[in-house]
C-alpha cells in the first residue's frame, strides 16, 4: 500500500511541475504531458477501485 502511496504522491508532484514549467514557458508540450500523466493516473486509480470492489462484493473460495 505505500508503493500506491508513494506513486500518487509522485504522479502529484509530476503533473504540478508539468503546469508549472507550462506557465513559466507557454510551452502546450508541458500541458499535454501533465494531462496525459494524469489521464493515466485517473485510468490505472480508477482499475484499482474496481479491483477493490471486486473484492469486497465478490467472495472467491479458495
Amino acid at each position: 500500500m505505500w508503493l500506491l502511496r508513494l506513486l500518487a504522491i509522485l504522479t502529484l508532484i509530476s503533473v504540478g511541475a508539468g503546469f508549472v514549467a507550462y506557465l513559466l514557458t507557454r510551452n502546450p508540450r508541458y500541458l499535454a504531458f501533465s494531462w496525459r500523466v494524469f489521464r493515466y493516473a485517473l485510468i490505472v486509480a480508477l482499475l484499482l477501485f474496481a479491483l477493490l470492489i471486486l473484492e469486497r462484493v465478490a467472495v472467491i473460495p479458495l
